[in-house]
């Protein structure tokens, strides 16, 4: 029977628990990446395959970048205009 509408969800995982997959297919990654030598050898595959190690660096990296309002985060924006070379006639 299906819960009335207007009562909270109640049961099953907690928010933020990886399923147990997940979980174990992590620590797989993270034990073959130790074994394989850890920060020197993903410092010798960024220089092997940079490609391939900022992909990396993007996937783990967040997505948002939070700004503390008492110290905010500025950005900004430079324009370099190069004048063309022209060929002496």
């Amino acid at each position: 029977m299906a819960r009335p509408k207007g009562l909270p969800k109640t049961g099953g995982r907690q928010k933020g628990v990886p399923n147990r997959i997940n979980r174990d297919l992590k620590e797989m990654i993270l034990g073959a990446l130790d074994q394989a030598g850890g920060v020197k050898y993903l410092v010798a595959q960024a220089h092997a395959k940079p490609q391939a190690f900022l992909a990396l660096v993007g996937r783990v990296l967040p997505m948002t970048v939070a700004s503390d309002p008492e110290n905010p985060l500025l950005t900004g924006i430079t324009v370099t205009l190069v004048q063309p070379e022209h060929p002496d006639p």
